[in-house]
């Protein structure tokens, strides 16, 4: 698409939410973080690199979201969102990556039809410290450098989604449909997740199954299996958690290792005072079905301080170092590759939010 038409997409997209708002509740929202960052070892060869990079805390993004009150206690739902790279203003991929989908909410729970974030993505962000920050996390997945993230995949295409909460609990289901004229099952990806919280205490548990495509050679297709169990603790200023998520790829090509792995992590929110909030976290990824001696089995250790300007602008600091054994290469970021078997990494910025 040219670039007058995606700027007038956009402008009809908004003049419809205000159009929109007197039989409608449309919002304009968004989140816009930016900073500085400095990483080790962040070069072939060696050597450091010091970044302006949109996305600490957060990923930057604008999206509309609505509902319309269609009676009897039924709601129609939309949401469209997109991530922005905030140091250059381009589209962080396509317009409305992130979430593009429409449904009903009503006593029955929630169903939207489209591309939306996964029930464990829904479920597991709650469960950690850092709140899957671009700076410094590995709870969706584990650090680039390497063969394998050993994550679960946060959105998909082509998805049919239902949530639900009673009581303590909340339970999300998701299925996205392959679309392949092959098999159903080609390319089909499905999860599942239940929360249940009592008083300060809240535990977790989430499955999630993504299938690639048939191979003609051996009537088999790749399957990767991701669960999680975790806990949260929250008493006064105080909020602990601990998880652990299996990662395991049976390969559907002959002759191929399987990928197994096991991520475990934990970490501690806590409230300085009314503007302060102090995080720490270790994440811990032991590699496995690999040849001996090869497992990076890479450590993060992660510290980060947040201070609140507004109840919509904080400024922030974190800093962050990675480890692996064996001589691996490692590094902390999800999206870049380190270049050696350590790296060491301090981010500073600023969020908003409207």
């Amino acid at each position: 698409m040219k670039k007058s038409s995606l700027s007038l997409a956009i402008l009809a997209l908004l003049g419809a939410a205000g159009g929109a708002h007197a039989q409608s509740n449309v919002q304009v929202y968004g989140l816009l973080d930016m900073g500085v960052d400095y990483a080790s070892d962040a070069k072939a060869g060696g050597g450091a690199m010091t970044r302006v990079t949109s996305g600490g805390m957060n990923t930057s993004r604008w999206g509309l979201r609505g509902t319309e009150d269609l009676g009897g206690g039924l709601k129609a739902v939309f949401n469209l969102e997109g991530g922005i790279l905030m140091d250059t203003g381009a589209s962080d991929g396509v317009l409305f990556k992130r979430q593009a989908n429409v449904g009903l909410e009503g006593g029955f729970g929630r169903v939207v039809l489209g591309r939306s974030f996964t029930s464990v993505y829904d479920t597991v962000i709650h469960f950690d410290p850092m709140g899957f920050a671009p700076f410094y996390s590995w709870a969706t997945s584990g650090p680039a450098t390497g063969p394998s993230k050993y994550g679960f995949t946060t959105a998909w295409d082509n998805m049919i989604k239902y949530s639900v909460a009673a009581g303590g609990f909340k339970f999300g289901a998701s299925y996205g449909a392959g679309e392949q004229s092959t098999s159903s099952n080609d390319s089909a990806k499905f999860s599942t997740a239940l929360t249940y919280t009592t008083g300060p205490v809240s535990v977790m548990a989430t499955w999630e199954r993504v299938n690639g495509n048939t191979v003609v050679a051996t009537g088999n297709r790749d399957k990767s299996t991701v669960w999680h169990l975790g806990a949260n603790y929250e008493n006064g200023p105080v909020k602990l958690t601990a998880v652990v998520r299996d990662y395991k790829l049976v390969a559907g090509k002959a002759l191929t290792a399987d990928v197994d792995a096991t991520t475990t992590w934990g970490g501690v929110v806590y409230k300085l005072d009314a503007v302060n909030t102090l995080t720490g976290a270790i994440y811990h990824v032991n590699v496995k079905n690999v040849a001996a001696g090869k497992d990076a089995d890479p450590t993060l250790y992660v510290a980060r301080i947040r201070h609140a300007l507004s109840k919509r602008t904080d400024l922030y600091v974190a800093a962050a170092y990675a480890k692996a054994k064996n001589g691996q290469l490692t590094g902390l970021s999800r999206d870049d590759a380190g270049f050696a078997d350590t790296q060491r990494g301090f981010m500073t910025g600023i969020q908003h939010r409207f």
